[in-house]
């Protein structure tokens, strides 16, 4: 299990339609709630897809 803090910035696997691949966390609870940094879009998603999607960490949230 991932220790996800709000403030995280993950690369995921694949990029959203906006090209995008980057997302910073919002929240992290059962759900995690990222927001892409190329568009500015909003995701809620439970937190075992999240960790199956993820990359790798780029940045520590504060």
């Amino acid at each position: 299990m991932l220790e996800i803090l709000p403030g995280d910035v993950y690369k995921l696997r694949k990029p959203h339609p906006c090209g995008g691949t980057d997302w910073k966390v919002d929240f992290a609870g059962s759900d995690i709630g990222i927001t892409c940094l190329c568009c500015s879009h909003h995701l809620l998603l439970p937190r075992p897809l999240f960790e199956k999607k993820v990359k790798c960490l780029i940045k520590r949230g504060e």
